[in-house]
């Protein structure tokens, strides 16, 4: 239960973005999940189960806070966005994948804030399917969703995610780092 406990705190304080409501997100959860217990199947997936839970008490409760949806224009943001941003600055000939490479580069914390600032339907798949490992399916289970609306989700926000990244990494001076090292290779 532990370990569901702390999978489920580190997904709560993606969506929420603060650890006072994470651990807020938890409790409503698990308060939830021993009010209806009774609707556990035994020898199903607890972890989806639960997680299932904390994903709907956090649309229940921050939907209910937010004014109107985000709207996010996709039209800019290419399919493979970073790897043509990367080829263009000249980064991409002496690296098989320069696109990781700027993502190692920004490291865990800016790729988790650059999630974190995705909209809200997007951030929820990506944090589930980036940060915790979730496949489609559980994904889908947890959001009571069809797989097809996950998959078209995590496309949407890996788009988005990429231009973040690439901006991300412009701001911190990495774009220039690798450029200028490229050429003096």
């Amino acid at each position: 239960m532990g370990e569901v406990l702390e999978r489920a705190y580190g997904t709560a304080y993606h969506l929420t973005r603060s650890p006072q409501d994470a651990e807020d997100l938890v409790q409503e959860a698990a308060l939830s999940a021993y009010k209806h217990f009774d609707q556990f199947e035994t020898g199903t997936n607890f972890r989806a189960w639960f997680m299932r839970i904390l994903t709907n008490a956090f649309f229940a409760s921050y939907r209910q806070k937010k004014r109107r949806p985000q709207t996010t224009s996709l039209e800019d943001a290419q399919p493979l966005h970073l790897l043509f941003a990367v080829t263009g600055a000249g980064i991409a000939a002496h690296h098989q994948d320069p696109a990781s490479l700027i993502v190692e580069k920004l490291g865990e914390e800016r790729v988790g804030e650059a999630i974190a600032a995705l909209p809200e339907e997007f951030r929820v798949v990506c944090t589930l399917y980036f940060v915790h490992d979730a496949p489609y399916q559980e994904i889908a289970d947890m959001l009571d969703c069809p797989v097809g609306t996950v998959r078209s989700r995590l496309h949407r926000g890996r788009r988005m995610l990429q231009k973040a990244l690439w901006h991300a990494a412009q701001e911190c001076g990495i774009v220039a780092e690798l450029a200028a090292s490229e050429k003096s290779s």
